[in-house]
């Protein structure tokens, strides 16, 4: 037993000097580079981004944060990868076999892959034109939802009910950005036919400008909700447009707030915002034959 035990320690103690050592140091080595690029990459990327024109610094931090999280992730990957293939290498197992057993695996799923080329090539012009970032609003083929994630394959979303949605870079075919350098708010109201027009576009200036004034929501309002025009003459109702600008992501706490005090200024005003409704005029002659009908039906 005890001969065992010193051929053990004979075997392992110097494989541990030597291999063990240098797995330490390359996984040590590993650790040192992931902190090292990623603070490279933060500063390369500020730097690169400040040089561009942008309306806020909003925008600019939007965009700052997706491009360091994409070549973060990519690099990291890159670099665990290599000191993964340099471990396996010092524990004895020959990584030339299994890097040549992979490509044939990947010639076998080519046909396979060529949708994960359209998704990288794809999600590439994504980000190299600056389409939508990381904390943007947007709506890809009718999905709707905060972009939480953005890497070379895909686009991770959270709408508002907490639901992520993973779309990839290659079944995009639309994407509308809500947040992008502003916002605008656009609202249709119907008010009666019997309003007086012109009081009515006094009211609703008033409450724009009085919101663009409020310490609550002035530096959120770029531009006051104003009345633009009459947009249809409706079935019970006279139709105004009203619009906008706010920051982005705002333009949904602005209008919620201009719309209730719209209805208070409306209520005091007396003007009426209509609703479907159905008049029924009874004439003499109608009564008449109602009653008619009444008294057969009792014989």
């Amino acid at each position: 037993m005890k001969e065992k035990l010193l051929n053990w320690s004979e075997a392992i103690i110097p494989w541990l000097l030597s291999h063990g050592i240098k797995i330490v140091l390359i996984a040590v080595i590993a650790y040192v580079l992931k902190r090292i690029i990623h603070g490279v990459i933060v500063r390369a990327v500020r730097i690169a981004v400040r040089s561009e024109d942008y309306q806020s610094k909003e925008a600019e931090e939007k965009r700052e944060n997706t491009l360091i999280s994409l070549f973060t992730v990519t690099l990291q990957t890159v670099i665990m990868l290599i000191a993964g293939m340099m471990i396996l290498e010092e524990l004895g197992i020959e990584i030339g076999p299994m890097i040549a057993a992979a490509g044939i695996v990947g010639l076998a799923v080519g046909f396979g892959g060529q949708y994960l080329i359209r998704d990288i090539i794809t999600g590439l012009f994504i980000i190299m034109e600056n389409q939508y970032r990381i904390g943007d609003v947007i709506n890809i083929n009718g999905i709707g939802g905060a972009v939480e994630n953005i890497t070379l394959r895909k686009t991770t979303l959270r709408d508002m009910n907490g639901t992520v949605h993973h779309i990839p870079h290659g079944e995009i075919k639309t994407v509308s950005n809500l947040t992008k350098d502003f916002s605008r708010v656009n609202m249709n109201l119907g008010i009666s036919y019997n309003s007086n027009l012109e009081h009515v576009i006094a009211v609703v200036n008033n409450i724009g400008n009085q919101m663009a004034d409020d310490p609550q929501f002035k530096d959120s309002i770029l531009k006051p909700i104003q009345f633009v025009r009459v947009d249809d003459f409706a079935d019970s109702a006279i139709i105004i447009k009203m619009v906008g600008e706010t920051k982005v992501l705002k333009q949904w706490e602005v209008a919620g707030e201009f719309r209730k005090r719209l209805k208070i200024a409306f209520d005091n005003e007396s003007i009426e915002i209509p609703f479907p409704q159905r008049v029924l005029h009874i004439t003499p002659d109608n009564v008449k034959t109602e009653l008619v009908d009444k008294l057969k039906s009792k014989d």
